[in-house]
């Protein structure tokens, strides 16, 4: 029996060549195609045992190759999907059309071959692909050590079925670490229920959360639809005072009843709520009950806002390029050097959410192949306001003078709120000759007339 042939097609040369000779040393017969037209006559002049598909294809993507063979009834062997960044449509799409799995570029050597053995092997036994696929397409993208930690600890804890509170800031993709954790749970074939808090009301929080019963006709609320899989929450603290009341009692009892009804159905979801990253705040001050907080963080996850890990920006960049083209049919362009590098020091004020925006901006608003500087200093934000805090001013869109004295009106503000406003203590701070410091805090407009009467 001969050794199994595999066509491999990717319109990057050093990507054929790699993989071809991998293969080739491990004993596979091997034949190359650089885009849509030469893996279509491969294909023409002999039969292959496995296909390795790019997705990015400058003349005809992979996804629309892969629809052609499907449709055409030409599918007759394992098709493996390869690509830089995976999108849920994509996976979707793949899997519909028979795609046994996905590999992650750049590759792994190991990965590669233990996901060509696999194929091989499961040739024709395709029922699994939606498990294997959709995970690895889900997880939130970033190679940085931050990002790396953060996956790991949400894989740690989807193998467990407690409470999940994800805190961060607005934008930085609680929704998308909530999701990648049920696609990795052992619910992940089972309902993921969404409920957004700002849309319970005191009038409907009990039909939204338990439901309703008349007679024969009866409607679900979020904990029966979401029942078998996982309700997320999102934003606890838009919770009214009542809503809190009525959640906080059905995770005390583990029970809920239909409005209307008498029979008590046992809670059967997963719960994952997202809250801000100053949740705390919001239970000193009375706005979030500590108890229902207690309930709900039996696992806990801190979303980093994404100023935190900004050398993941040019691989988010291309993520999202790669998404929008993929999704929305938007124009391929690549960011230049210089555009990357700007945006790497852009403080991002609205997070992730904002890059994908700006993202999509520039792909429907541009034109050119490439993204330069000029263009991407036209999109973002001149200054950003100046109550905002400092981390999230982005000072390199000011001219030098503007700039410094933004950092320094920041700088000594804050620094006088730690010295509770004695103008000595903040000398002695900063390092500055307190006459000097006066004219500085009054040339900066720095209010200190909260300086007690020795300063």
């Amino acid at each position: 029996m001969s050794n199994p042939h595999v066509l491999v097609v990717d319109d990057e040369a050093d990507i054929r060549v790699l993989i071809k000779d991998i293969l080739a040393d491990e004993g596979y017969g091997v034949t190359a195609a650089a885009n849509a037209n030469e893996a279509r006559q491969a294909r023409t002049n002999r039969k292959f045992d496995l296909i390795l598909l790019d997705i990015w294809m400058p003349d005809t993507d992979g996804i629309t190759l892969l629809r052609e063979w499907s449709d055409g009834g030409d599918l007759n062997c394992p098709v493996v999907i390869m690509s830089g960044h995976g999108t849920v449509d994509t996976a979707v799409e793949a899997t519909r059309l028979g795609a046994f799995d996905f590999v992650e570029k750049p590759l792994s050597i190991a990965k590669l071959l233990r996901t060509v053995e696999a194929a091989l092997e499961s040739a024709g036994k395709q029922a699994r692909v939606a498990r294997s696929l959709l995970p690895s397409l889900l997880a939130p993208a970033g190679r940085s050590k931050l990002m790396q930690g953060l996956r790991e600890r949400v894989q740690q804890y989807a193998r467990h079925d407690g409470t999940v509170l994800m805190s961060g800031e607005p934008g930085t993709g609680r929704g998308a670490f909530a999701r990648y954790m049920h696609a990795l749970s052992r619910r992940s074939d089972e309902p993921l229920t969404n409920l957004t808090a700002a849309s319970i009301t005191d009038s409907n929080v009990e039909e939204q959360l338990l439901g309703t019963e008349h007679g024969e006709e009866i409607t679900a609320g979020a904990f029966e639809r979401a029942s078998g899989g996982t309700l997320v929450i999102d934003e606890l603290s838009d919770l009214s005072e009542a809503a809190q009341k009525v959640l906080f009692g059905i995770l005390e009892d583990g029970y809920f009843t239909r409005v209307g009804g008498s029979n008590p159905i046992k809670v059967d979801a997963r719960i994952v709520a997202t809250v801000g990253a100053d949740y705390e705040s919001k239970i000193e001050s009375g706005a979030l009950r500590r108890d229902l907080v207690a309930q709900l963080s039996e696992l806990s996850v801190r979303v980093p806002p994404l100023r935190n890990y900004a050398e993941d920006i040019p691989e988010l960049l291309t993520y999202y390029v790669d998404k929008l083209v993929d999704a929305e049919g938007l124009t391929f362009r690549r960011f230049s050097v210089a555009a990357q590098n700007r945006l790497r020091n852009y403080p991002w004020p609205d997070n992730v959410r904002e890059l994908k925006n700006l993202v999509r901006r520039l792909l429907l608003s541009g034109s050119g192949e490439d993204i330069g500087l000029p263009e991407v200093e036209a999109e973002i934000s001149a200054a950003a306001p100046v109550n905002e805090p400092l981390v999230k001013q982005d000072l390199l869109a000011l001219p030098l003078r503007e700039a410094r004295e933004q950092f320094e009106r920041a700088y000594l503000k804050q620094q006088l709120v730690l010295c509770d406003g004695k103008v000595g203590q903040l000398a002695k701070r900063v390092g500055m000759e307190r006459t000097h410091l006066y004219r500085k805090l009054r040339s900066l407009g720095v209010d200190f007339k909260s300086v007690t009467a020795e300063d």
